[in-house]
């Protein structure tokens, strides 16, 4: 049986590679959704129509029945140039592709967050206020991503990120039981565990750290 999956995020580290692995499954037909105006491969969509009317700026692109939706939406302060423009982005879009894939069918809907999600600073605050926000949808089945410091290619450059993901690479092996969901985990391997949920039918809400999120591949490979 086909299921019929929305992704959006698919120019980022982990949404890339969770399009690549997707698109490859002969059940699934997937629907990658870019901003308009983007060079990358999908169906362009107006993510600020899509804030106004979730359902109708969803159904040009999407089949008339969604099963599962992806959200590997993200950004950074210093690309998206200030706090308001950040959480519209990591916040607002993301809650809005969840109301459109929900109204359309959707019983699952898989959220890449970030590991301490709804702790102190801006960032961690909008990731547990976005956590919030679609828990309260009443999708069948959530499955919410908290990966530490990611390691993989991105197409911009971060040094600050760069410089410290070398650093805890090196610490991960000795970090406390307690820190080690801060550890250094691939964006292959964050992509891999959402691959593996996607179209889940048990209902349930559960979220994955570190250590679940690499115990998964290890069952993957």
């Amino acid at each position: 049986m086909t299921r019929n999956i929305l992704l959006a995020g698919s120019t980022g580290l982990i949404g890339r590679i969770v399009c690549q692995q997707l698109v490859e499954r002969p059940d699934v037909s997937l629907i990658s959704l870019v901003r308009n105006g983007s060079t990358a491969f999908g169906y362009p969509i107006d993510f600020e129509r899509l804030c106004v009317a979730p359902e109708a700026a969803l159904r040009p692109v999407a089949p008339s029945v969604v099963d599962v939706a992806i959200s590997c939406l993200g950004t950074t302060m210093r690309t998206a140039g200030s706090q308001p423009a950040m959480f519209r982005v990591d916040h607002d879009y993301v809650l809005a592709l969840a109301k459109g894939a929900k109204a359309l069918g959707a019983r699952q809907f898989i959220l890449v967050s970030s590991v301490g999600a709804g702790g102190t600073g801006f960032y961690l605050k909008t990731k547990g206020a976005i956590e919030q926000a679609v828990a309260l949808l009443g999708f069948v089945r959530i499955d919410i991503i908290r990966p530490g410091f990611l390691l993989g290619q991105r197409d911009e450059t971060r040094v600050l990120e760069a410089v410290a993901q070398h650093v805890l690479a090196a610490l991960s092996p000795i970090l406390p039981r307690r820190l080690s969901r801060y550890g250094v985990i691939t964006a292959n391997t964050v992509a891999e565990a959402i691959v593996q949920f996607a179209g889940k039918t048990p209902p349930e809400h559960q979220v994955y750290e570190h250590v679940d999120l690499q115990r998964l591949s290890r069952q993957c490979n």
